[in-house]
């Protein structure tokens, strides 16, 4: 059984940061959520992953936000 019939993503991909934005590539049989920024020591997402879409949604959601209260001034 492969990692992608477990529910992984596979071998391929990148890990980034969602505090700074860091990426570096994915280890094989190392989650990201195990790996730390060298940049800012939070924990690592899988790019693209469910967690990592649920980051940049509510990144996108909070500036769309700040661009009306902006215009709204």
């Amino acid at each position: 059984m492969n990692s992608m019939s477990r529910g992984g993503m596979g071998s391929g991909g990148n890990c980034i940061c969602p505090r700074c934005g860091y990426k570096q590539p994915h280890r094989p049989g190392v989650p990201c959520r195990e790996e730390k920024c060298p940049k800012c020591g939070a924990k690592m997402l899988r790019e693209g992953g469910y967690h990592h879409n649920l980051v940049e949604e509510k990144k996108r959601k909070k500036a769309e936000k700040d661009k009306e209260k902006k215009k709204n001034e």
